[in-house]
């Protein structure tokens, strides 16, 4: 008897310049009358609302704007938007900004017909069984190119019970609609653009040696890798360059599709760094890839995968240049030279390996990973 495996991709998504107007007639059709629209202060005060705005009120859809949302998500931004959410009389989320908005648009969704406290959903414990009330419609808008939550079935939310970042997952959480507009991505600077777009690519990198058999997703996450290798560094040097900024975009919506296969000890040892350091995650990623990659060359049968991934990279297919390409590209890009330089207190390691083993992304690496060999990836990242 032969293995069997289900996949699927449903995410509905615009893709092109200007379809962020698009927001309006996607609610219309879905039957919408008024939205709760999640963003945070840098986007609005970059005017990004303005093209959103306009689509919804040209399908004559009402509209409140909570942008409630700052830097990493944490559980009372959420608690704020569910009551914001209540206030507005909405029927569904308008999800737009960076990986945080998005993510806390879903959390709301979450809870504004789930009750229990937001730990009981965590998906490490299996909390996803307790998602299985309905969950008003989220169309999202991501204006930056990195974490993909667009078309990710998952939230990512620091709790005020554990002060761990935690990672909430249904199919339920899905956004209806992604609309992929590289117009909305110009206004990053330099440091966001390179940062998020290492995310996508430490997204399509650890998807594609992750345990587990998923043709689709190993496809995609390579197809990804090699758009960050075109236009990530284009991206980063001219803001302005559309088709860089589109290719990203996309690079970050296939990352996200991709690693519904898994992710890896990267994301478990960069998520407690976001919470506990207050690190940008895309950056954490970014300084901890190349020492996951070597630890992850001890693992056998990879060296083909790692070999692909250094030949999209640079044009040579050697695995054991894979970790070097990468750190080489995280120095053009202006990212750092690890984590010290990046304001990481040696001494916090310890509690930091306490929180990566509790992460569940480690579960799906390439090679099991131990509570020491996790603080051993934070020592080699320093």
């Amino acid at each position: 008897m032969t293995d069997t495996a289900s996949w699927n991709f449903p995410t509905k998504i615009f893709f092109g310049a200007g379809t962020a107007g698009k927001a309006g007639s996607v609610l219309a059709e879905l039957g919408i009358g008024k939205a709760l629209i999640v963003t945070d202060p840098g986007v609005r005060d970059a005017g990004l609302l303005a093209p959103v705005t306009a689509g919804l009120d040209g399908a004559g859809i009402g509209y409140q704007v909570f942008d409630g949302v700052a830097g990493n998500p944490v559980e009372a931004q959420v608690v704020a938007g569910r009551q914001a959410y209540l206030d507005a009389g909405a029927a569904a989320l308008v999800a737009l900004g960076g990986g945080s908005p998005i993510d806390v648009a879903k959390a709301i969704a979450l809870v504004v017909n789930h009750r229990e406290p937001l730990e009981v959903y965590d998906d490490a414990t299996g909390g996803d069984r307790h998602i299985t009330e309905a969950v008003p419609p989220i169309v999202a808008l991501p204006t930056t190119a990195g974490t993909g939550s667009e078309v990710g079935r998952a939230g990512v939310v620091t709790l005020t019970a554990t002060g761990r970042k935690t990672v909430l997952f249904s199919p339920k959480l899905l956004p209806r609609v992604a609309i992929l507009d590289p117009e909305l991505t110009r206004t990053m600077p330099p440091f966001i653009t390179a940062a998020t777009g290492f995310d996508a690519l430490a997204h399509c990198l650890e998807a594609y040696v992750s345990q587990g058999d998923h043709p689709l997703c190993d496809a995609i996450a390579l197809g990804g890798i090699g758009l960050v290798a075109r236009s990530l560094e284009r991206a980063v040097a001219d803001g302005d360059d559309i088709a860089a900024r589109g290719d990203m975009l996309k690079a970050a919506m296939m990352g996200a599709v991709a690693f519904q296969k898994g992710l890896g000890a990267c994301h478990s040892l960069a998520h407690p760094l976001s919470s506990v350091c207050g690190l940008h995650h895309g950056l954490a990623c970014a300084l901890c890839l190349p020492a996951v990659v070597r630890f992850n060359l001890g693992a056998p049968g990879l060296g083909e995968r790692f070999a692909e991934v250094t030949r999209l990279l640079t044009g040579a297919p050697e695995a054991d240049r894979c970790a070097g390409a990468l750190t080489e590209l995280r120095t053009r890009l202006g990212l750092g030279a690890g984590l010290t330089a990046a304001g990481v207190d040696p001494g916090v390691l310890d509690q930091l390996a306490d929180d990566a083993i509790e992460d569940g992304c480690h579960r799906s690496n390439p090679r099991r990973c131990s509570r020491d060999d996790l603080l051993g990836l934070y020592r080699d990242s320093l």
